[in-house]
């Protein structure tokens, strides 16, 4: 409960975030999934990446998904294709992991479905001239990516920020997370792209402005800022589901624009109620 536009969005903020505890799960997850594919494989290196590592990902951790990724040795690159490396994995998994209740290939990584999360184990290769490749086994292609340049970025654009970028990207994505608009990363990408030499004075106006900006990156290409990819938002297939998005935002706008003119107007109340239509089981109540 929060009586002040500020205090509901610190609550906000702390009702973004994943539990110390939830935190040290994770990391055990990882340690545990590395051990039950090394009979199997021989492995050069594992790490914790994605949303988590990034500092992103949002609770709670139950509807989540962890990624652990897990560098192999050359061998196996050109000793099966993707599809035959996701299987091979899935094999693996499945050896220490028989009761659980899902394993599965998901185009790029193997999904583990446990009872508490889910965990995405995505294999990989070192890269010539840096950074790794993993596999897509959808379209049977090798993918550069670095992960752990990722985290830099995030953490250096974050730190520009006065550690408000990180907060700002959880409250676009706790308001995604309900509709399923974007994917992870592009949606991240895209706050990063539209938050690029501007300053955060409020996280109020910090979501309206990226509600307000976005829309006019959805029919573009948005790079990968560690250069892999000369657009991450590859999932958006056609246009009618473009303008979806376009529509989306430009509810989020309206509904951020009248929150602020509410709050401005001593309307408290009724501020909250349209940040809870935007941000649905995150944004308090007031009183």
């Amino acid at each position: 409960m929060a009586k002040t536009v500020d205090e509901g969005f610190r609550l906000l903020k702390s009702n973004l975030e994943i539990t110390n505890l939830q935190s040290s799960t994770a990391s055990t997850r990882q340690t545990n999934v590395r051990a039950a594919l090394e009979d199997d494989f021989t492995i050069l290196e594992s790490f914790l990446t994605g949303s988590y590592q990034r500092n992103t990902m949002i609770a709670p951790l139950k509807e989540a998904d962890v990624d652990i990724f897990i560098v192999l040795d050359p061998k196996y690159y050109g000793a099966s294709n993707q599809a035959a490396l996701l299987a091979s994995v899935k094999r693996a998994l499945l050896k220490t992991y028989p009761t659980t209740p899902n394993i599965s290939p998901d185009g790029q990584a193997v999904t583990i479905t446990f009872t508490d999360f889910k965990v995405d184990v995505v294999p990989g290769f070192y890269r010539n001239g840096g950074g790794f490749l993993i596999p897509d086994s959808q379209r049977g292609r090798w993918i550069p990516t670095d992960p752990k340049k990722h985290v830099e970025l995030w953490s250096a654009a974050n730190k520009a920020h006065n550690g408000d970028l990180v907060p700002l990207i959880k409250m676009v994505k706790g308001w995604n997370k309900s509709r399923n608009l974007m994917r992870s990363f592009h949606l991240e990408t895209l706050v990063l792209s539209v938050l690029q030499g501007v300053t955060i004075s409020s996280f109020p106006s910090g979501l309206r402005y990226v509600f307000d900006k976005a829309r006019d990156k959805i029919k573009v290409k948005l790079p990968d800022p560690a250069g892999y990819s000369d657009d991450v938002a590859t999932h958006l297939t056609d246009v009618e589901e473009m303008d979806k998005i376009i529509t989306r935002l430009e509810w989020a706008y309206a509904r951020a624009l009248e929150a602020e003119h509410l709050a401005a107007s001593g309307k408290t109340r009724e501020a909250f109620e349209k940040w809870n239509l935007l941000l649905k089981g995150y944004f308090p109540a007031y009183g």
